[in-house]
């Protein structure tokens, strides 16, 4: 991209992907209902542990295969990020395939509590 700054470019390419994660939770092959499950459990144990990034991966789309895990997946998230146990949330890089990075905020400073 010649027209940005290096920065600035790397923004636009979403470039925090599954090799910047410390972890991640694979949910490609899951069922719906195992694989919301799956996520309500990682969310709540972030809430009790110190913040760390994760890489969730979701299988892409196939023709005339229905629905994927994307829109209920995200909805899940983005109410998480509303209750403030994600800090960052964002699409993969498309070279690291359908999912999200995601930002958790961990347990809140004692120091945090206290104001």
């Amino acid at each position: 991209m010649p027209h940005f700054d290096e920065f600035y470019a790397n923004k636009l390419r979403g470039t925090l992907g599954v090799t910047d994660a410390e972890s991640v939770l694979d949910l490609r092959g899951a069922p719906r209902p195992q694989a919301e499950a799956s996520l309500a459990d990682m969310l709540e144990r972030s809430r009790f542990a110190k913040g760390k990034t994760v890489a969730v991966r979701l299988d892409a789309p196939t023709p005339g295969g229905g629905e994927t895990l994307f829109q209920p997946v995200g909805r899940q998230l983005l109410d998480a990020k509303r209750r403030g146990w994600v800090d960052r949330l964002q699409t993969l890089p498309s070279q690291d395939g359908l999912g999200f990075y995601v930002a958790l905020s961990g347990r809140p400073d004692k120091a945090q509590e206290a104001r």
